[in-house]
C-alpha cells in the first residue's frame, strides 16, 4: 500500500477550500474533478451544494484542514480571512507544517504580509493568488491568477493554481506582491465599471436602448471587457432580471484598497476616488448584496429624467 502524499509531494494534493461564495463554490467544485477536496463555509446550503459536487462538507475550517496539503481561501475580507485562519475554529489549529495557503481573495498588500508572516511561524507557506475572472471562469478553469510567492511554496501549490487558472501570472517572489498586482487591476476594474454605469444611464436617460448602446460602443474604441461583461447586465437592471454574480460591496471594499495603497504610494487617483464615490453612495442607498451592475439605476433611476433633445431643437449652444 503505498503512502499518502506529503505536501513535498505536490502532484496530489488533498485540498481544502474555505468560503464557498460567488467565487469559491465553483473553485472547489473545479478542484474536486481531480483532486480530494474538503469544503467550508459558514452557511449549511453553501456546503450542501459543495457535496452535492463531490466535495466532502465540513463544520469548520480546522476541520476541513485537518488533512490539507494545500488550503484555498476565497473570503470576502480580510476580517473574515483571519476568522478562518486564526479564529477558536481556524485552519491554523490543523494545519500542518509544510502545508500551503492559497490566498485568492483580495485584501490588499499589507494583510497579504502580515498573515504570511504569522503563518510562517507555523511553517506554513503563503501563496498570494488573487484571482480575475469570474464565477463562470472559475467554475471551467479559465482564471487569471495573479501570484506573489517563493519558488518552494509555488511547487507545492502549482498543481491546484494550474486547475483553477488558464493563466498564472508570478509578479513577484514575496507574499503581497499578488496583492499589489491585484489592486492596480481592480483599479481599472471599478473604473470602468463605474465609467460604464455612467454612460449607460446618460444613454437611457436620452430616450436610447440599452441594448443597442452596448453593442455599438463594443465595436468601438468605448469597448471594454467591463462594459462587455456588465452592460447586457446594466440593460436588465431596471427589469430586475439581474443574475447576481459580482456583489457590489465586494468592488467597494477593493476600490476602497485602491484609495489606501495609493495614498500610501503617495500617487494621486481622483478618478478612481470619484468612482469610489459612486459606490459609497449605492452601499448608503442599501445595495451592498446587488450585483454591481446595478450601479446603473443609481444614476438613471428612470428613463428620459434628463430630457432628450431631439436633433431637430436648438441647443442653445454658439451654432455651427
Amino acid at each position: 500500500m503505498s503512502a499518502p502524499p506529503s505536501p513535498d509531494d505536490p502532484t496530489s494534493p488533498t485540498v481544502a477550500v474555505l468560503g464557498l461564495g460567488a467565487m469559491g463554490l465553483p473553485m472547489a467544485l473545479r478542484l474536486g474533478t481531480e483532486l480530494p477536496v474538503r469544503a467550508f463555509d459558514i452557511a449549511a446550503e453553501r456546503r450542501e451544494l459543495a457535496a452535492l459536487g463531490g466535495a466532502v462538507g465540513s463544520g469548520s475550517p480546522a476541520l476541513a484542514c485537518r488533512t490539507a496539503d494545500v488550503a484555498v481561501l476565497a473570503v470576502r475580507d480580510e476580517a473574515q480571512l483571519r476568522t478562518a485562519l486564526f479564529g477558536d475554529d481556524g485552519a491554523i489549529h490543523t494545519l500542518r507544517a509544510g502545508a500551503v495557503v492559497v490566498l485568492t481573495s483580495t485584501v490588499g498588500p499589507e494583510a497579504a504580509r502580515t498573515v504570511a508572516a504569522a503563518l510562517a511561524e507555523r511553517e506554513i507557506d503563503l501563496i498570494d493568488a488573487p484571482v480575475s475572472g469570474g464565477p463562470v471562469r472559475a467554475g471551467t478553469g479559465d482564471l487569471l491568477i495573479m501570484v506573489g510567492a517563493t519558488d518552494r511554496a509555488l511547487a507545492r501549490g502549482r498543481r491546484v493554481l494550474d486547475l483553477l487558472a488558464s493563466t498564472v501570472h508570478v509578479v513577484g517572489p514575496r507574499p503581497g506582491d499578488g496583492q499589489t498586482m491585484k489592486t492596480v487591476n481592480q483599479l481599472l476594474c471599478g473604473i470602468h465599471t463605474a465609467a460604464a454605469a455612467e454612460a449607460l444611464a446618460l444613454a437611457r436617460a436620452l430616450g436610447l436602448d440599452l441594448d443597442t448602446v452596448v453593442e455599438v460602443l463594443g465595436s468601438g474604441a468605448a469597448a471594454s471587457f467591463m462594459l462587455a461583461d456588465r452592460g447586457p447586465r446594466m440593460a436588465r437592471a431596471y427589469t430586475g432580471e439581474v443574475e447576481l454574480r459580482s456583489r457590489l460591496d465586494v468592488i467597494s471594499k477593493d476600490m476602497h484598497i485602491v484609495g489606501r495603497v495609493a495614498s500610501a504610494a503617495g500617487v494621486p487617483t481622483p478618478v478612481a476616488a470619484a468612482a469610489t464615490q459612486l459606490y459609497t453612495l449605492a452601499m448608503r442607498q442599501g445595495m451592498a448584496a446587488e450585483d454591481d451592475s446595478t450601479l446603473v439605476t443609481l444614476l438613471a433611476p428612470e428613463a428620459g429624467t434628463a430630457g432628450s433633445v431631439r436633433p431637430d431643437e436648438p441647443t442653445g449652444g454658439a451654432g455651427r
